[in-house]
C-alpha cells in the first residue's frame, strides 16, 4: 500500500536563534539513588533524584571499575513489585512546552536477569523497557520520547506490569529538557506523542556526537561505512534548521558513487507497519557548489529535486508509513554532475496521547492526598490512566467522554489525617470507604455526591456530629 501523502517541508532560515548554552526553562536532569551532585565529564551537573519521587530505595552498584562509567550509572533507584503500581517523578514544566524524555538504565550485572517494565508519562503508556540484551553486553540502556506539557507538571512513571517479571522496577537516571518552539513542531502534540527509533550521523567513525555540540543533549549515533564515508568542514548554522540538529553532524556523509544510486538500509531494525516522522539533512561536502537527486524511502518518492548546497537543508514528513526492514535511495537528477550524498537522519515512532482524569476529580483526590499521611507508594501521576495504572484504591470509569472516578476503596491502609471536604467534588462517586484507618476530623458535607450508594467510615476516630445532609442522597443504601 503506498503511503499517504506526507507533509514534507523543506528548512529555511525561519529564526535567529542560537544554539543553547546549558538547558533553558525547566530541564532536569537526575542522578537516581544518588545522595550528592555528580558532574559528568562533559561539566554536566547532575542532582539526587529524592526529592522528586516519594517511593524507591536507593543503591550503589559494585563495579569493578566505576572510573570508566559514567557517574550517573554508579546507583539506582528500585522499586517493589506490586502488579499495577506505578511510580512517578513529578517535575514542574511549563504547560506551553515540549520535553525531551530520556531514562537510562543500568543493572549493573546480567544474572539475575534484569525486570521488565513500563514506562509512562502522564496518562500515556510510551514503551515497554527489556534491558536484557544491554545488561549481558555490561551497557547501559536509554530510551527516548518527545512529550507535551499537558499541565503544570509532567509525571514520569515506572509501571509494573504482572505480564512481565516478577522484579520491581529500577532506574539510573532521568533526564527531561525542554526543547525549544521550533523543535518538532510539524508533529501534532495535542494528539500524539514521539519516541525515537534511530538518530544517526552517517559517515562518521567518532563517538556519539551530543550535548555541547548538541544544545539539547540528544544523542547522533556515528555509522562509518569505508565505500561512502566522506569528512569535511562546514559553517552550517544550527540556527537554519527548525529542529536545530548540531552543527558537526554536516561534517561528515554518505557519498554515492559517480553516476549511481546510493541506497542504504536505515534504520537497521525491522518496523511495524505504522505512521513515522522522518527527517534527513544534507550539506555538500565541497564549498560553494551543489547536487541535486531524488529521494525515495522504500521506493516511494520522499523528496523530488532536492538541490543540496554547502549551506544545508533538510527535509522532514510528520507521518511517513514504513513496515518491515526500511531502505533509502538517493538518485542522481539532471542537471547535476555531482553523486548524491546524506549527512544524518531521525526516524520517530508517533503514538497517541492517553487520556487524563476529569479535572475535577484528579485535584480533589489530590487535595485528599495532601490532608492524609501515609498515603500508598503510588498515589502520584494521573489517577486513573493509563488504563491498568489507577491508585491503589481507585476505581475509574474509562468508557465515557470524560474520565471519572466512581469508587474510593481505602479501607485498612494505615491511614491518617482528616478528610478533605473536596471529597464532594467527585460527582460521579458510587462508593466511598475509608473505614479502619485512623482519620480524625468531622465528617465533611456530602450532599452533592447524588450518585452515592455506599458510603462506610467506621472504626476511625471521627468527631462531631453525623451531617444531616447524608439525608438527602437519595441513592445512599449502606451508611
Amino acid at each position: 500500500m503506498r503511503p499517504p501523502l506526507p507533509l514534507l517541508l523543506l528548512a529555511a532560515v525561519l529564526l535567529p536563534l542560537a544554539a543553547a548554552q546549558g538547558f533553558r526553562g525547566f530541564s532536569y536532569l537526575l542522578d537516581c539513588g544518588a545522595s550528592a551532585r555528580t558532574t559528568d565529564s562533559r561539566g554536566l551537573r547532575w542532582d539526587p533524584d529524592a526529592p522528586y519521587v516519594s517511593a524507591g530505595t536507593s543503591r550503589v552498584l559494585d563495579l569493578p571499575l566505576p572510573g570508566l562509567l559514567d557517574p550517573t550509572l554508579a546507583t539506582l533507584r528500585s522499586f517493589p513489585h506490586r502488579p499495577g503500581a506505578k511510580f512517578c517523578y513529578t517535575l514542574s514544566v511549563d504547560p506551553n512546552r515540549r520535553y525531551l524524555v530520556r531514562p537510562t538504565f543500568f543493572y549493573g550485572a546480567p544474572s539475575p536477569p534484569p525486570p521488565v517494565f513500563d514506562l509512562l508519562v502522564d496518562g500515556t503508556f510510551w514503551t515497554a523497557v527489556n534491558t536484557t540484551d544491554d545488561a549481558l553486553a555490561g551497557a547501559a540502556s536509554s530510551y527516548e520520547g518527545v512529550f507535551p506539557a499537558r499541565g503544570r507538571n509532567m509525571s514520569f512513571c515506572l509501571g509494573v506490569n504482572k505480564e512481565y517479571t516478577d522484579t520491581g522496577p529500577f532506574i539510573s537516571a532521568l533526564q527531561v529538557i525542554q526543547l525549544d518552539d521550533p523543535v518538532y513542531n510539524a508533529t501534532d502534540f495535542r494528539t500524539s506523542a514521539m519516541g525515537l527509533i534511530a538518530r544517526t550521523k552517517f559517515g562518521s567513525t567518532g563517538s556519539v556526537e551530543r550535548y555541547p555540540d548538541d544544545s539539547f543533549d540528544r544523542y547522533w549515533e556515528p555509522l562509518p561505512d569505508s565505500k561512502h564515508s566522506v569528512s569535511s568542514t562546514h559553517n552550517v548554522t544550527s540556527a537554519d534548521f527548525w529542529n536545530l540538529p548540531p552543527p558537526d553532524v554536516f561534517n561528515t556523509a554518505f557519498v554515492a558513487e559517480q553516476d549511481a544510486p546510493l541506497v542504504l538500509q536505515w534504520p537497521p531494525m525491522p518496523l511495524r507497519n505504522d505512521s513515522y516522522y522522518v527527517a534527513l539533512y544534507f550539506a555538500d561536502t565541497l564549498p560553494e557548489n551543489s547536487r541535486t537527486f531524488d529521494v525515495y524511502i522504500n521506493d516511494y518518492l520522499f523528496h523530488k529535486g532536492l538541490n543540496v548546497t554547502s549551506s544545508g537543508l533538510s527535509v522532514f514528513a510528520t507521518q511517513w508509513i514504513l513496515s518491515g526492514l526500511t531502505s533509502v535511495i538517493l538518485t542522481p537528477a539532471s542537471p547535476s554532475v555531482l553523486p548524491p550524498l546524506i549527512n544524518a537522519g531521525e526516524v520517530f515512532g508517533l503514538f497517541p496521547l492517553g487520556r487524563l482524569t476529569h479535572t475535577r476529580d484528579a485535584l480533589a483526590l489530590e487535595s485528599i492526598k495532601k490532608n492524609l499521611t501515609n498515603v500508598p507508594e503510588d498515589w502520584n501521576g494521573d489517577p486513573c490512566m493509563p488504563s491498568g495504572y489507577s491508585w491503589t484504591g481507585v476505581t475509574c470509569d474509562e468508557k465515557g467522554p470524560k474520565i471519572r472516578v466512581l469508587s474510593l476503596n481505602f479501607s485498612s491502609m494505615g491511614l491518617s489525617g482528616s478528610l478533605s471536604p473536596d471529597i464532594a467534588k467527585m460527582t460521579a462517586l458510587t462508593n466511598i470507604s475509608f473505614a479502619n484507618n485512623n482519620i480524625s476530623g468531622p465528617i465533611p458535607n456530602l450532599s452533592n455526591l447524588s450518585k452515592l450508594q455506599q458510603l462506610h467510615l467506621q472504626d476511625n476516630k471521627l468527631f462531631g456530629s453525623v451531617p444531616q445532609s447524608l439525608g438527602t442522597i437519595k441513592t445512599l443504601r449502606e451508611l
